[in-house]
């Protein structure tokens, strides 16, 4: 039933499509851009319930107050302390290696602002756990969320990282103007 009224909502009412030709396998990254606004969230949240999907993400940890710290846990959310060096990608890397199955979604901006200087952890924890990269673009212009590139990540990179931002360049965000490449 949700999966149904995620796909009514997101394809039928709101209009949105999909192009999606690489295949989501078992284990990967999907490094999802551009990140502009809230309403992201609110999309890819429909996206996989509409794809019968469960896929983590990364958050920053102040989100995570009662009641929304319980909401976004069960969404899949795992809090990200930015305020304090931490090890996740090594215990991400190693709970990927680990698990039957790991789908971790990550926004590379790190906000919703304009930041060209991405940051590259979602990068590390493939290298690590030695799984893909599967790169979805949303498309407010037209309405669309597309995946037709993914990476295996050979560790060079600064090489990965420019051919990651090359494909986001078409895409329009919420508010282009936030997008920085």
């Amino acid at each position: 039933m949700w999966k149904k009224f995620c796909n009514w909502l997101l394809y039928s009412r709101l209009g949105w499509r999909k192009n999606v030709t690489e295949t989501l396998p078992e284990k990967c990254i999907i490094c999802l851009a551009p990140h502009t606004s809230n309403w992201d969230f609110l999309l890819g949240q429909l996206y996989a319930g509409a794809e019968g999907l469960r896929i983590n993400f990364l958050m920053k940890s102040e989100w995570f107050v009662w009641p929304l710290g319980v909401f976004f846990k069960r969404l899949g959310g795992i809090p990200v302390h930015r305020d304090r060096k931490s090890s996740l990608t090594d215990v991400l890397a190693d709970t990927a290696t680990k698990s039957d199955t790991f789908r971790l979604c990550v926004t590379p901006e790190g906000t919703r602002s304009a930041n060209a200087d991405w940051k590259k952890g979602f990068y590390y924890i493939a290298v690590k756990a030695g799984i893909p990269i599967l790169l979805y673009g949303i498309d407010y212009k037209d309405r669309l969320i597309e995946c037709s590139k993914s990476i295996m990540p050979s560790g060079d990179i600064e090489n990965e990282m420019t051919e990651i931002k090359d494909y986001f360049r078409p895409f329009k965000g919420k508010y282009p103007e936030k997008f920085a490449l």
